[in-house]
């Protein structure tokens, strides 16, 4: 049998990001200790952003929406290379994608730092079917109707507000 994913070994980080040890996923999220992540947003060529509906068997958030591709980067695991391991995972992508900045974001459920990425890729996409529900390009001019309407993870709303600030 595979190992459970609340089993992955995860870095741990100081208030400055700084890596400082490791724990297992489930350790991280039942003490709610500081760790890294990745966002992507993607785009296809048209400028419309992707979003997706997270599964239901999510461990934070389950079935919400979310504006960035992406998770919690594995330890020892670069931004970079956890930016491309989440594009194959969730995606099916193989890219690159182009860095865009330094994020943090705290709330009672979850401290991350991490970094923002950006990729334009118009499809086809093969969804994981253990993260990723179903997805759909949007004009970025719906969002706030589609912020409204639908919920959406925190994390990545303020990641997509803060690439807003940074256009």
């Amino acid at each position: 049998m595979p190992p459970s994913p609340s089993d992955e070994l995860v870095d741990i980080t100081d208030e400055s990001g700084a890596v400082i040890g490791m724990a297992t996923r489930r350790e991280v999220r039942a003490r709610n200790l500081p760790h890294r992540c990745t966002y992507i947003l993607v785009f296809n060529s048209r400028g419309e952003l992707f979003i997706h509906q997270r599964t239901a068997t999510k461990d934070v958030h389950p079935s919400y929406w979310d504006v960035a591709v992406g998770g919690v980067v594995s330890a020892g695991e670069s931004f970079d290379e956890s930016a491309h391991r989440e594009l194959l995972e969730e995606l099916g992508v193989d890219a690159t994608p182009q860095p865009l900045f330094p994020f943090r974001y705290a709330d009672g459920r979850t401290v991350v730092h991490a970094m923002a990425y950006r990729l334009t890729h118009d499809g086809p996409f093969r969804f994981q079917p253990e993260e990723v529900a179903r997805g759909e390009f949007v004009l970025v001019a719906d969002l706030e109707r589609l912020f409204a309407e639908r919920r959406f993870c925190p994390d990545g709303l303020e990641v997509w507000r803060e690439f807003e600030r940074n256009r």
